[in-house]
C-alpha cells in the first residue's frame, strides 16, 4: 500500500496572473533617440528593482512638452493600461510634463499612478522650516502653464530656473539636435541652472528636477548647493518601497 501524500501547503501554490510577475513598476516612455546614460529613467541600469517599459510612438519631447501633449492622452492611456495588463503594479512616465494627465491616467487604470516628479513639490514642501520653499529646475519654463502647476498640486509662484539657454540639455533633450551627449557640458548646465535658482530665490530649500534626464546630475547638485534634490528616481523609490515594504523578521 502506497504511503499517504504529505499535505498540501498553500504556501507552495503558484497561480497563474498576468503574462509577468514580480514588476512592480511600468514606465510609460516618449520617443526619443537622445543617450539614456545610468540615472536616467529609461536607463535599466538605473533600477535596483525591475520594471516594464512601453514606447509611446510619435509622443516625441516636441510634442509633449513644446506642444502640451495635445491629442496623446489616449495614447498614454492605452500605454499604461497595456502595461498593466503585462503585470505593472504602479505606472510612472518618462516626462514630468505629463502631469496634466495624472486624473486621467490614474482613473484609466486602477493602479498607482505618478506621471512627474512635479507630485513631489507639495509634499517636499511640506517638510521644510517655515519660510522656505521647493524650487523647480525645468527643461523649459515656458511649457510649465498654468494647468501643470495645477495638476502637480504646486503653488502658481513656485520658484522655477530652466536649461533653455545652457549648452547641451535643452537642445539635446528637446529639440534633439544631435544623438550624442555631452555629459560634463549636461551636468554644468543643471548647476548653472541651481546656482541661479537659489540666487534668484533664497528662500529656496530644496530642489525638484522636472525632467527625467536629469537625475543623473542630481547629486552634484546636493552637493554644490547643499540642498536636498528630488527627482522621478526618488519618486519610484516611494512608489516602490509601497509596492514591496521591507520586511524586518
Amino acid at each position: 500500500m502506497n504511503p499517504p501524500l504529505p499535505a498540501t501547503s498553500l504556501a507552495r501554490i503558484a497561480r497563474g496572473a498576468k503574462p509577468v510577475q514580480g514588476i512592480p513598476l511600468g514606465i510609460i516612455m516618449l520617443e526619443t533617440r537622445f543617450p539614456r546614460i545610468p540615472g536616467d529613467i529609461g536607463n535599466g541600469m538605473t533600477w535596483p528593482f525591475s520594471v516594464l517599459y512601453r514606447v509611446v510612438p510619435g509622443a516625441t519631447p516636441e510634442r509633449v512638452v513644446l506642444q502640451g501633449a495635445r491629442g496623446l492622452l489616449p495614447d498614454f492611456i492605452a500605454a499604461a493600461q497595456e502595461l498593466v495588463a503585462m503585470g505593472a503594479e504602479a505606472i510612472t512616465t518618462s516626462c514630468g510634463f505629463l502631469c496634466i494627465f495624472q486624473k486621467e491616467i490614474a482613473a484609466a487604470v486602477g493602479v498607482p499612478v505618478a506621471t512627474s516628479s512635479l507630485l513631489q513639490v507639495p509634499w517636499v514642501e511640506a517638510l521644510l522650516p517655515p519660510g522656505q520653499r521647493v524650487g523647480v529646475i525645468t527643461v523649459s519654463p515656458a511649457s510649465l502653464t498654468p494647468a501643470h502647476y495645477i495638476a502637480a498640486g504646486m503653488a502658481a509662484d513656485t520658484p522655477v530656473m530652466g536649461v533653455e539657454n545652457g549648452r547641451e540639455l535643452f537642445r539635446v533633450l528637446v529639440r534633439q539636435d544631435k544623438p550624442e551627449l555631452d555629459v560634463a557640458a549636461a551636468e554644468q548646465d543643471i548647476l548653472d541652472a541651481g546656482r541661479a535658482l537659489v540666487a534668484a530665490h533664497p528662500e529656496v530649500g530644496a530642489i525638484v528636477l522636472e525632467c527625467t534626464n536629469m537625475p543623473p546630475y542630481a547629486a552634484a547638485l546636493q552637493a554644490a548647493l547643499g540642498l536636498p534634490v528630488h527627482d522621478v528616481v526618488s519618486l519610484a523609490h516611494y512608489l516602490h518601497a509601497g509596492l514591496r515594504p521591507r520586511r524586518y523578521g
